[in-house]
Parts: structure tokens; sequence; C-alpha cells
């Protein structure tokens, strides 16, 4: 029976767990690490050759790639279950390490910060979520949570349910949020209504709603600074 192409039948220099070791993990490939992962190809295909094909999936994209499902991953020939768990495993490790960089300096007061924050949570959704930053006196985050998914109507997103969630966590302020998977950033007129009606829900709470962020691959936008808070 014809051997696996391991990586240990390759050439030294081609060896990928080799050339971590030597130049570091960050002079590697995606196809390389992924490589290192998979551990061994078929009697066709390297482990590289399958980790590219893996990466085609998604379209070369690791924030693409992490949204795969471990039958998707599966699709590519030679990724049995384990291997695609091993591969679902280190990514979801990696959207945590990223997510997790932030919670003991989690104190949001740019857009630019409140729109870093709320990609890394919101970036592997498929599908429109609305979202609230719940915030103490120091801007310091004391939970994010998903309202709604799959749209933003006034029934979804109850400012009454937001508004009695501050009070039980003590929040004194509050950051609006929702993606736009289609990577539009133009506020929609259901989008502006549902935030002033939030905003002076909270008025009278005097809670105050610092900002309603848009989301997307092509960036972000702030209610605040267009001046519509």
């Amino acid at each position: 029976m014809q051997p696996k192409n391991t990586i240990k039948q390759w050439a030294k220099d081609d060896r990928p767990r080799e050339r971590l070791l030597t130049i570091g993990a960050d002079n590697l490939s995606n196809s390389e690490l992924l490589a290192i992962l998979i551990h061994n190809g078929t009697k066709q295909k390297s482990a590289v050759d399958l980790a590219k094909e893996i990466l085609r999936l998604g379209n070369d994209n690791l924030n693409e790639l992490g949204t795969l499902s471990i039958k998707q991953l599966m699709k590519v020939k030679g990724i049995g279950e384990a291997k695609a768990i091993t591969i679902a495993a280190a990514l979801e490790l990696g959207r945590r390490r990223q997510s997790g960089t932030m919670p003991d300096r989690n104190v949001l007061i740019t857009s630019k910060e409140i729109s870093g924050f709320l990609k890394e949570r919101l970036k592997d959704y498929q599908h429109e979520v609305f979202a609230v930053v719940y915030l103490n006196r120091a801007n310091k985050v004391i939970s994010f949570d998903i309202i709604s998914e799959g749209g933003i109507t006034g029934t979804v997103a109850d400012p009454r349910l937001i508004l009695k969630s501050a009070i039980e966590k003590n929040a004194v302020s509050l950051i609006l949020s929702h993606n736009h998977p289609s990577g539009s950033l133009k506020p929609s007129r259901a989008d502006e209504y549902l935030t002033e009606k939030i905003k002076q829900a909270a008025g009278f709470l005097d809670i105050k709603v610092l900002d309603h962020v848009i989301v997307s691959d092509a960036g972000y936008y702030s209610f605040a600074d267009d001046g519509l808070l």
C-alpha cells in the first residue's frame, strides 16, 4: 500500500513545522499553518495542497473560512471529520484570542474603538444581527448582548427589553449596533427611526445612547459621527 504524503517525507526546507521553528509562525503562509494542522495529505496531494483547497473554500479569506461548518470543510477530498474539527477548533481559538485581547481595556469612547470591538463580535454572522453594548460611568463595557437576528424592526429590538436589561446591569449608557452583511453602510429609515425611539425612551431613565454603529466588511458608520444623535 502506498504511504500517505506526510510532512516528514518532505525536503527539510519545505516542512512547515521546521520552518515555524526556524523562522517563526508569523513568517509562514496561511496554507503552511493549515498544513501543520492537517498533518498529512493523501496519496495524490500534500498537506499544503489540501490546505490550499480549504482556503479556496473561504475565498482565501480566513474570516470567511471561519464561518464554514465541519461538513463544508469535509468537502475537500482528504479532509475527514477529525481534520475538519481540528481546523474549526483552531479558527475558533484565533477568533477568541482576537476578541479576548480587549476585555481588560474595553473602554469605548471613539467610534473607531467601538467599531473595532463590534467587528470582532459580529464578523462571522452571515445575516443581520442587532446588538447592544452596555457601559458603566467610565465607558467600560459591562455586557455585549445580541438582541435579535434576521433583521431590524421595532418588534425584535424592543426598547423596553433593552432598557430593562440596562437597568438590571446598572448601565448608565449604551451603544446600539448592527451589521450589514451586504456591505452597505448606509442606514435605513428603519435604522434611524429605531435609534431615535430608543434614545427618547432611554432619556426618561437617564440612560444615554452614545452611538448606533453599523459595521460591515467595508468599514463602519457612526450615527454620532454623522450628527444623528
